[in-house]
C-alpha cells in the first residue's frame, strides 16, 4: 500500500514536470510566433521592389506561402509568380549591364585607338604625296605637272593596300618603277620615236641596266615590311574591337538567369532585399555565366602578345614613318641617278633594241639636263610636317602598347571583376546571403572556363555545347594572330594558300629577328592583275611630248580577311 502511494506520487511530480515542460514550450513557441509575425512584413521589400520601377498592386503587406515559387527558396515569402518573373528578367538585364560596363573601357580602347592609327597612317601618306607633289613640282616643273599622274598612282595603290585593297606591293612598285623609266628614256631621248614595242622592250633591261641605281631595291624592300606591318596591325586593332564587342553582348542562358535571380532577388523575397551576396558565391554564378567567354582568354592573349611584337617593329625596322617621310627624297635620288647614266643606259637600250627613229618633229634633250640637276634636301626636325593630331608613331604606338598589356587576361578576370565591387557582392562573410539564408558561403570556388563548370554547385551548364559565337570568335582570334606573326617576319598572307602552313607566300620580303634597315628582298607568289597600258604608250608616242597617263594597275578587291573556315594555319 505504501509503495502505491509513492507510485502515485511519483506519477504526480512527473506529470506536474511534464505539464511544466509543455507550458514552457508553448510559451517559446508563442514569443517566436510573436517574433515571426513581426519579422513577415513586407514594407522593405515593397519599397526597394517599388525602387525598381515595378508597380506595388500585386505584392503583398505580409509573407505568404512559397510554394508557387520556381527559382526562389520555397518557405513564407513576399514573392508572387509575377515578381519572381519580374524578378528573373531584371537579373537578366542588369548582368548583361554588368558586364558591358566592365567591358566597355576595354572595348573603346580599341575603338579609339584604331581610329587613332587610321588617321595618323592616312595622314602621313597624305603629306608625303603633298610634299613629293610641291617639291617635284618646284625642282622639274612643266616635265613633272606632265606626268604627275604616274607618283599620284603610287599613292593612290599605297592608300588601297593600307585599307584593304587586293594590291601586291611588290608586283605595283615594280609597275611604278617601269612606267617611270619609260616615261624618263623618252624624255632624255626626246629626238626619237619610240613605238610600244620598243618601250616594251626596254623595260626587260630594267634589272640588267638598274637605271635607278639601287634605289627601288631597297625602296620596295623597305616599302613592303613597314606596309605590311601598318596594315596588319590596323586589321588587329580592328579585330580586337569587334571580338570584344561581339563577346560583350554576353548570350544569358536559362541556367544563368536562374542563378543569377537566387543571388540577387531572392533575398526580396525572403524579407532581406538590402542583403548582399556572398563573393564566394557570386565568383561561382559568374564564373558559370561568363565560363564560354573565360574559353577566349587563351586566344585572345596570344592575340595581345602577337599585336605588342608588330607593335614593336612599326617602331623598330618596319618604321612607316622613316620609310614614307622621305620617300620623295628618294625618288629624286633615282631619277637623279637616272640622268646621270642616261648615255649608258641609252646606248645599251639601243643595242639590245635597235636604233629607234628620229621624232618627225625635230626635238633636242637641250635644257632637260639642267631641269634633272636639282636635288632634294631633306626637312630639318623643325621643317617637318605635323601628322595627324600632333602626335609621332613613337608616341601611337607606346600608348597603344600600354592599352593592350591592360587587356591582357581580360575575359578570365571579368567574372571576379565584377565580383569584386563594392556595391553587389559584401564583404563580410558571415553577413551576406548565401542562396538560401543570411550566414556564411561554404562550397569550393570553381574555375574558369566550360569544363570546369561540371563542379559548379550554382549554375548547372551543359559542358559538350560550347557557346557557338564565342568558338567563332576564337577562330577570328586564331586566323588574325596567324596574320600578325607573319607581319612581323615582315609577310603578308593575304593571298596564301590556307592549306599552306609555314608558306611565305604573299606580300612580303621576309625578316628575321635581327632585321636592320638595309633589308634584302625575297620575291612574292601573290597572284597580281598588270594593266594594259598599250593604250597609255600610243598616246605618248602620238603627243610625242609629255606623255598622257592611261589606267593605273587594274587590281582585284578582295576580302580583308580569310574566311574562318578556310583557315588552317595557327600560331601556337
Amino acid at each position: 500500500m505504501r509503495r502505491t502511494h509513492q507510485y502515485i506520487k511519483i506519477s504526480l511530480m512527473c506529470a506536474m514536470w511534464r505539464l511544466q515542460v509543455a507550458l514552457c514550450t508553448l510559451l517559446v513557441l508563442s514569443l517566436s510566433s510573436a517574433g515571426e509575425s513581426k519579422a513577415r512584413s513586407c514594407s522593405e521589400v515593397r519599397q526597394a521592389y517599388s525602387a525598381k520601377g515595378f508597380s506595388l498592386l500585386h505584392v503583398p503587406h505580409q509573407e505568404i506561402s512559397g510554394e508557387h515559387l520556381r527559382v526562389c527558396p520555397k518557405g513564407y515569402t513576399c514573392c508572387t509568380s509575377e515578381m519572381e518573373d519580374k524578378l528573373s528578367q531584371q537579373s537578366k538585364q542588369e548582368f548583361e549591364i554588368m558586364v558591358d560596363d566592365s567591358s566597355h573601357n576595354m572595348r573603346t580602347t580599341f575603338t579609339s585607338r584604331h581610329k587613332k592609327f587610321d588617321e595618323f597612317f592616312l595622314e602621313l601618306l597624305d603629306n608625303s604625296e603633298k610634299s613629293l607633289n610641291s617639291m617635284f613640282t618646284k625642282t622639274y616643273g612643266k616635265l613633272y605637272m606632265q606626268n604627275s599622274e604616274v607618283f599620284q598612282d603610287l599613292f593612290t595603290e599605297l592608300k588601297r593596300y593600307y585599307t584593304g585593297g587586293n594590291v601586291n606591293l611588290e608586283e605595283m612598285l615594280n609597275d611604278f618603277w617601269s612606267r617611270l623609266l619609260e616615261r624618263m628614256f623618252q624624255l632624255l631621248n626626246s629626238q626619237y620615236h619610240f613605238t610600244d614595242d620598243y618601250l616594251e622592250c626596254v623595260t626587260k633591261y630594267t634589272d640588267q641596266l638598274k637605271p635607278f641605281g639601287d634605289v627601288p631595291r631597297k625602296l620596295k624592300a623597305q616599302v613592303t615590311r613597314a606596309f605590311i606591318a601598318a596594315r596588319t596591325f590596323v586589321q588587329g586593332l580592328t579585330v580586337g574591337r569587334e571580338v570584344a564587342n561581339r563577346v560583350a553582348k554576353v548570350n544569358v542562358v536559362p541556367a544563368c538567369v536562374r542563378a543569377l535571380t537566387q543571388m540577387l532577388y531572392c533575398p526580396y523575397c525572403r524579407g532581406m532585399p538590402g542583403l548582399k551576396p556572398c563573393r564566394n558565391y557570386c565568383y561561382n554564378i559568374m564564373r558559370g555565366c561568363l565560363a564560354n567567354q573565360a574559353d577566349l582568354d587563351a586566344e585572345w592573349n596570344l592575340f595581345i602578345d602577337a599585336m605588342l611584337l608588330v607593335a614593336d617593329r612599326l617602331v623598330g625596322p618596319f618604321n612607316i614613318e622613316a620609310v614614307i617621310e622621305p620617300i620623295d627624297i628618294k625618288i629624286s635620288e633615282a631619277i637623279m641617278t637616272m640622268q646621270d647614266n642616261s648615255m649608258q643606259v641609252s646606248a645599251k637600250v639601243f643595242q639590245e633594241c635597235g636604233q629607234p627613229k628620229p621624232s618627225a618633229i625635230g626635238r633636242s634633250a637641250r635644257g632637260i639636263s639642267d631641269v634633272f640637276s636639282s636635288r632634294f634636301r631633306p626637312f630639318t626636325p623643325e621643317q617637318r610636317p605635323t601628322t595627324a593630331a600632333g602626335t609621332s608613331l613613337d608616341r601611337l604606338v607606346i600608348d597603344i602598347k600600354e592599352k593592350l598589356k591592360e587587356s591582357k587576361k581580360f575575359w578570365s578576370k571579368l567574372p571576379d571583376d565584377i565580383c569584386a565591387e563594392g556595391k553587389l557582392t559584401e564583404s563580410d562573410e558571415e553577413q551576406c546571403w548565401n542562396s538560401h539564408t543570411k550566414g556564411r558561403y561554404f562550397p569550393e570556388v570553381v574555375k574558369e572556363g566550360l569544363t570546369n563548370q561540371v563542379n559548379n554547385p550554382e549554375v548547372i551548364l551543359d559542358i559538350t555545347r560550347p557557346d557557338t559565337l564565342i568558338r567563332q570568335q576564337i577562330m577570328a582570334l586564331r586566323v588574325m594572330t596567324n596574320k600578325l606573326k607573319n607581319a612581323y617576319n615582315g609577310n603578308d598572307i593575304s593571298f596564301q594558300d590556307s592549306s599552306d602552313e609555314g608558306s611565305s607566300s604573299g606580300s612580303g620580303s621576309g625578316c628575321s629577328d635581327g632585321c636592320t634597315t638595309e633589308f634584302v628582298f625575297v620575291g612574292t607568289e601573290a597572284p597580281v592583275i598588270r594593266a594594259d597600258r598599250s593604250d597609255e604608250r600610243a598616246a605618248a608616242a602620238a603627243a610625242g611630248q609629255s606623255l598622257s597617263c592611261g589606267p593605273s594597275t587594274v587590281l582585284v578587291m578582295a576580302a580583308l580577311t580569310l574566311p574562318l573556315w578556310a583557315v588552317q594555319t595557327q600560331w601556337r
